[in-house]
């Protein structure tokens, strides 16, 4: 009679087998997006030893994108998308951007500003639309597995209504995201006119990944290829994968709104790189290295940060967001969860209770997948799915509480932090928040203000000088704050030894992407063929599986891995 044990080992080796022969399209060492820059090679130990020279050195890499974005805004593609996205907004269609992960949140995001923008036409704030794989809840945790189903991209895709008069604008960094992929190809069925938008060349995934060569080559389908080689932290596409695109597609909403407005606006090139060149500057490299500085501070005693915001709630809310899946942190806990570890970042508004809270963040009600088992079985998903869906709701979305409810789980440390950040767009309103945000920091231990952008309006806060032209949808302001915030989190987490050299090694296996990206690291830090590493990797993901992690952050597979390798 056949053991647990060597069911167990049968079972994890029908995985590897599985993985490494069957899974190849999801093998994506070769992309450019999943290399290491050669420019942020040695970036841990840079950190440790000056934090601005670190610093310098992670935004160096955001000068790959000047040239890059150049040539796409003069590319005939580009005319093509601002036409139709015009067309769209004023012949009564919309505009859809679709994505997964960061390129989610930036969906997200671009469908929050536009509806933010000033209109001056009743109706047009309802002319944008996003789709996140996993729905809104998505936003605030990572839904396990769903990037992996071009069924769920066609599905959400139809559940919001695709026609003919519609711009959908599918975005994935690397260019293969499934769910993404199948967003776009559902889009091009309706009859809408679609633009993929990724970070990697198009001839090297037309020939090597089936998915992304069906879409890239199909005559419904418009390709924007936005490359401009390895992100900062290999495979963070977070960086700048996610900024060149918030650069375009931002400044294609902005010129589509201008296109009905009679607006205005600067080279978006140039004013990018003079954002670059402020928060390089001497006052701006010496606020963010202490503000990096005081992070660490804070982790290293146990302490939490929460970060209060208001117009640039969402901007700090993906980056503390996308905190979770990059550095194996905790992720946000839900309301009724008295189990789970408290994140170590959390953000919230002073003003408003949390279902306001969210309506102000998002521009609109959230809109969650309401899916059931039987919609999953329809859709052809994994066992585990349809077995356990996950609870992904608008309901279950609202116990993330953001809004100004007192949490004592986030000031019950001995060692906790509120943290406002504000820029430009809050100084309208800025008394009315700082009575809010002063009556809320005396819960916890310390405060700071933070201010992005010139001429502080604060007295006592810490500014990080940076000029930020005016645009109907924020475009800078966004642009600013994600490049700062960005900033201060990966340098915190280099400092406290969540990279290697410039690789991130507390890496989550959550889907095929991510077990490829963890292999590819346990391959290079122990010198095993890639093979071996998969098997390694598979090995310690079922022990970790098998073992109660309740109250403990749960290890990164890949740091389980290297240190059950270093003890045998």
């Amino acid at each position: 009679m056949q053991s647990e044990k060597d069911r167990n080992l049968r079972s994890t080796d029908e995985k590897i087998m599985d993985f490494l022969k069957n899974q190849t399209q999801f093998h994506l060492g070769f992309l450019p997006t999943e290399q290491s820059h050669p420019g942020t090679i040695g970036l841990d130990e840079m950190c440790k030893k000056d934090t601005a020279a670190g610093i310098k050195m992670l935004l160096s890499v955001d000068r790959d994108i000047p040239p890059r974005v150049s040539t796409v805004l003069a590319s005939p593609e580009f005319k093509r998308l601002l036409a139709s996205m015009k067309k769209s907004v004023t012949g009564g269609g919309k505009i859809v951007f679709s994505g997964c992960g960061a390129t989610g949140r930036l969906s997200i995001l671009l469908e929050a500003a536009w509806r933010k923008s000033p209109h001056s036409k009743p109706g047009m704030e309802n002319r944008v639309f996003s789709i996140m794989t996993g729905g809104d809840y998505a936003l605030v945790r990572s839904v396990e597995s769903f990037e992996d189903y071009a069924s769920f991209g066609r599905r959400q895709a139809k559940d919001i209504g695709i026609t003919s008069a519609d711009t959908f604008v599918a975005v994935t960094e690397g260019g293969e995201t499934s769910s993404v992929l199948g967003s776009a190809m559902q889009a091009a069925d309706d009859g809408a006119s679609v633009f993929l938008v990724f970070n990697n060349p198009a001839e090297l995934l037309s020939e090597r990944i089936e998915r992304s060569r069906e879409a890239i080559t199909d005559p419904r389908i418009t390709v924007i290829d936005l490359c401009t080689g390895p992100m900062a932290i290999a495979g963070s596409t977070r960086m700048q994968a996610v900024t060149s695109e918030l650069l375009v597609l931002g400044y294609a909403l902005q010129k589509t709104f201008n296109s009905y407005s009679g607006a205005d606006d600067r080279n978006p090139v140039e004013t990018f790189i003079q954002l670059l060149d402020d928060l390089v500057g001497e006052e701006a490299l010496e606020t963010l290295s202490a503000f990096v500085e005081y992070e660490q501070h804070i982790y290293s005693n146990g302490g939490l940060i929460t970060y209060f915001g208001d117009k640039s709630l969402l901007d700090i809310f993906t980056d503390t967001t996308e905190r979770a899946p990059t550095f194996m942190l905790p992720p946000f806990v839900k309301c009724d969860d008295n189990v789970s570890p408290q994140s170590r970042a959390f953000v919230k508004s002073p003003l408003h209770p949390t279902e306001k809270a969210w309506q102000e963040v998002l521009g609109r009600k959230p809109r969650c997948l309401e899916w059931t088992r039987q919609d999953y079985i329809k859709l052809n998903a994994s066992e585990k799915i349809i077995n356990n869906p996950p609870a992904i709701t608008a309901a279950e979305m609202l116990k993330f509480k953001i809004g100004n409810e007192p949490d004592e789980r986030r000031f019950g440390t001995k060692s906790s932090s509120a943290v406002a950040i504000l820029s430009v767009s809050d100084i309208p309103g800025i008394q009315n928040f700082l009575q809010a945000f002063n009556r809320h920091k005396k819960d916890f231990s310390e405060s700071r203000i933070y201010f992005i952008g010139s001429n502080c309006p604060i007295q006592g806060s810490y500014c990080i000088p940076c000029r930020i032209e005016k645009s109907p949808v924020n475009l800078w302001e966004h642009l600013a704050v994600k490049l700062v915030m960005n900033t201060v989190s990966t340098i915190t987490m280099v400092r406290m030894g969540r990279i290697k050299s410039n690789w991130m090694s507390w890496v989550e296996t959550s889907n095929k992407k991510l077990i490829d990206r963890s292999t590819r690291l346990i391959s290079e830090l122990s010198g095993l063929s890639y093979k071996d590493a998969c098997r390694e990797l598979f090995v310690s993901i079922g022990e970790i599986e098998k073992t109660d992690w309740s109250g403990r952050e749960k290890p990164s597979p890949v740091q389980y891995t290297l240190s059950r390798l270093i003890r045998h």
